[in-house]
């Protein structure tokens, strides 16, 4: 049986229903599509793949979402470089990630409205633990470029993402890289801190890595996440509140 959110997919067969999909994009990004398919495209998650007569190629949002991931990192980076002229290219780098990290899209990506729109296996992935909200923002944002052009890419990225969604104050304050501290304070203080994925549970569309922190040999820590940069932050937070460290920022 399919999530709620494919079986809303399925709706757009009628007529009807693909006109409410092109006013839901529509609203979305502030003008109609021009090729709904891209977009229809950008919201098919890996598990809901379709394969196709060219090799068995399974055609789902991941190439899209390559494309946006470019386009997204090099318009922030560009807006960050002309924001702050007088910082140097680790701060840029920083608050970039911080911008388009995993975490933050999956957040704007529900707040936009993404999440009644993805098409997804309910019986192959866990949607709760899973990266594919801001995965479809990317991809989202890979249709966009292909459908209207770099121009309007930049306007949405810019006024309708990072305007309304990021206080620049606040993300350059609150720094979440956990691995990024607990480096820095190996770094101070002597210590060698190595990352170690120490377990894999479950299957490709419903994973989970374990990582373990360890500190001059010994074991502190450990974290579970989707991917193995989500378990080491993880195992990096539960690490910094066991030694009691916090950001110098």
């Amino acid at each position: 049986m399919l999530s709620e959110a494919s079986n809303f997919w399925g709706l757009f067969k009628s007529g009807s229903k693909e006109r409410e999909f092109r006013k839901a994009v529509e609203q979305i990004i502030g003008e109609k599509p021009s090729n709904p398919l891209l977009y229809q495209l950008a919201f098919r998650h890996t598990s809901a793949s379709k394969e196709t007569n060219i090799g068995g190629f399974r055609e789902s949002n991941e190439r899209l979402e390559y494309l946006g991931d470019s386009v997204l990192g090099m318009i922030v980076a560009e807006y960050l470089f002309k924001k702050y002229p007088f910082k140097d290219e680790g701060f840029l780098t920083e608050i970039r990630s911080r911008i388009v990290n995993r975490e933050s899209l999956n957040q704007v990506a529900r707040k936009i409205g993404l999440e009644k729109l993805i098409q997804f296996d309910g019986q192959r992935i866990a949607h709760n633990r899973t990266s594919m909200y801001g995965d479809a923002m990317e991809a989202l944002i890979g249709a966009i470029y292909l459908d209207k052009g770099f121009r309007f890419t930049r306007s949405f990225i810019l006024k309708k993402l990072i305007a309304n969604y990021f206080d620049l104050d606040a993300v350059i304050q609150t720094n979440t890289n956990y691995k990024s501290i607990l480096l820095s304070w190996a770094q101070q203080e002597g210590k060698k801190i190595v990352f170690e994925i120490v377990q894999e549970n479950g299957k490709h569309h419903h994973k989970e890595f374990v990582a373990q922190v360890k500190v001059n040999g010994e074991a502190i820590s450990t974290g579970g996440g989707w991917n193995k940069k989500k378990a080491e932050q993880e195992a990096a937070r539960r690490a910094c509140e066991s030694l009691e460290i916090k950001s110098t920022q």
